[in-house]
């Protein structure tokens, strides 16, 4: 599959299971996830990235992401778990 036949390019979101997916969601968790990773980020740059990983780990889970890579930072793949 690619990408246009899972959402093309005049539609921005997908419902699956219920959950709404938009495009741009991995590349935004992949984003957030470095910064919460970044121990020389501000805390409240941390807490922003955290509610946003938080956001998008239904619509993750919904594509099935989480099924197929790991984590590899052993802190926030814990964390995400305990989500």
């Amino acid at each position: 599959m690619r990408a246009h036949q899972f959402l093309p390019d005049d539609v921005d979101h997908v419902e699956l299971q219920g959950t709404t997916v938009r495009k741009g969601t991995v590349a935004a968790f992949l984003a957030n996830a470095r910064v919460w990773s970044d121990t020389g980020a501000s805390e409240s740059a941390r807490a922003e990235a955290a509610a946003d990983l938080r956001e998008a780990l239904p619509a993750l889970r919904a594509i099935g992401l989480l099924d197929v890579l790991e984590i590899r930072d052993p802190a926030l793949r814990a964390w995400v778990v305990r989500q």
